[in-house]
């Protein structure tokens, strides 16, 4: 008896062709121009069979590449049995339609790429709701291609809903692209409400944090960010070697010693030419980093194209109105740092960079040292006189004070400690009966 034949359920992930294309004004790597778009795509679960670079004066308004270039593109299409086209730029509705019809093959560009990218990782209700926000203000001008496309296909009915329901949907009514326009307005507007409530209660609970320093890191995408944030509290907070593996803010304690506290935040990594509707979407996300008393900028020291990436982390932060709060940049991976010729260039191009190893730990003593002066002052030997009923009092010495020695007196606490003269001041704050004595430098 014939074993019966299995069916391959699997799902082939999709071979793609990679078009980057040269502007004057490219950010891309000269050395490696589709790199990056080779780990967006790789990311996303394709099989990248082919590439190409071109170089252009300007955008061809029709087919972004000229027709010679969407001809030979079509050519390795076929010579290398490509399911999509992906390109390292952003382009038109027309633009995009256009090149389907040349190379009969799905086109879609570097903003598309990176929303599904967003929408595959997206893990909480909060991020989901960004995320589709985000897809829904790229997609609506782009419906009127989207529809036509499906005509095309259906043998050129009127509408969509003419092809596919046939009778009972044919008639003079509302066309479906402006139905479908509509809808994605009143779902747009109805998650800019929820995401605008998001929003004020993120602004909330991030300035209702006043008894610990908030830090942020922020960075380009991979950097090491998450590594980190697990190295410094002990988090466990996922980790992958791809892009975008982290789209959800975390926020852990951090002891800093000294008896100092702070609460450390992780959020999403950037990449350059982020989409501007995927930054506006994802402002709540990132409140943390807007409202944070210090920026930890994590960068990949052994990258090639580190200079590149610091400089596009600083337009993000820069559009998200970070540009006044105080940052930190950590040069991170120096453990693949094996060239003392680069450590030496990066360290004279960024001298108040700290060189850190998220893998090892190397460097983050003096991270803290470098923290704990920022946020906290310098530490000071103190000796506190409190009452021991004010509960709040001495919950905040207790959170901010290196307790050293204590006793008591009746209901009087005397307590010699060591805390960051930025905390003395707060101490006043709580009532009741508190003096310090002896303020001296650690």
């Amino acid at each position: 008896m014939t074993e019966p034949k299995r069916t391959d359920l699997s799902v082939r992930a999709e071979r793609t062709l990679l078009v980057s294309v040269l502007l004057p004004e490219s950010t891309a790597d000269p050395h490696d121009p589709p790199g990056e778009l080779r780990r967006l795509a790789q990311t996303a679960g394709a099989t990248v069979v082919d590439e190409m670079v071109a170089k252009r004066r300007a955008v061809h308004p029709g087919l972004y590449v000229g027709s010679g270039k969407a001809e030979q593109i079509a050519d390795r299409c076929e010579l290398n049995a490509v399911d999509t086209i992906i390109f390292d730029n952003d382009l038109s509705p027309a633009q995009i339609r256009d090149l389907e019809e040349i190379a009969a093959r799905k086109v879609l560009d570097r903003s598309e790429l990176i929303l599904d990218i967003f929408a595959a990782h997206a893990r909480t209700a909060e991020a989901r709701l960004q995320v589709e926000l985000a897809q829904l203000e790229y997609t609506y001008p782009r419906l009127r291609h989207m529809w036509t496309h499906l005509e095309r296909i259906a043998g050129g009915a009127t509408t969509a809903a003419a092809a596919v329901g046939g009778i009972g949907t044919r008639g003079p009514g509302e066309k479906q692209i402006e139905i479908d326009r509509r809808l994605v307005q009143k779902r747009v507007s109805h998650l800019k409400r929820r995401i605008a409530q998001i929003d004020r209660r993120k602004v909330r609970q991030v300035q209702s944090r006043t008894d610990m320093a908030t830090i942020c890191l922020v960075g380009y995408t991979n950097a090491g960010k998450s590594t980190l944030m697990n190295r410094l509290t002990g988090a466990d907070v996922r980790v992958a070697d791809q892009l975008f593996a982290t789209l959800d803010t975390r926020t852990r304690r951090w002891d800093l010693g000294e008896g100092q506290t702070a609460l450390l935040s992780d959020t999403v990594g950037f990449v350059r030419d982020l989409p501007h509707h995927l930054v506006a979407s994802f402002r709540a996300t990132l409140e943390e980093a807007i409202h944070a008393d210090l920026l930890l900028h994590v960068a990949d020291a052994a990258s090639e194209q580190v200079h590149e990436q610091i400089a596009a982390v600083e337009n993000v932060l820069a559009e998200l109105g970070c540009e006044a709060s105080g940052r930190l940049l950590l040069l991170n991976k120096t453990d693949r740092l094996s060239d003392p010729a680069a450590r030496t260039v990066l360290a004279n191009r960024h001298p108040d960079g700290v060189f850190v190893s998220a893998a090892t730990g190397a460097g983050l003593d003096t991270l803290r040292d470098e923290v704990l002066a920022r946020v906290g002052g310098a530490p000071v030997r103190v000796v506190l006189h409190a009452d021991c009923r004010n509960g709040k009092l001495m919950q905040y010495i207790a959170q901010h004070a290196d307790v050293q020695r204590e006793s008591f007196t009746d209901a009087t606490a005397h307590i010699e400690a060591v805390m960051p003269t930025g905390k003395l001041d707060r101490l006043a704050t709580f009532g009741g009966d508190v003096s310090v004595e002896r303020p001296a430098a650690v």
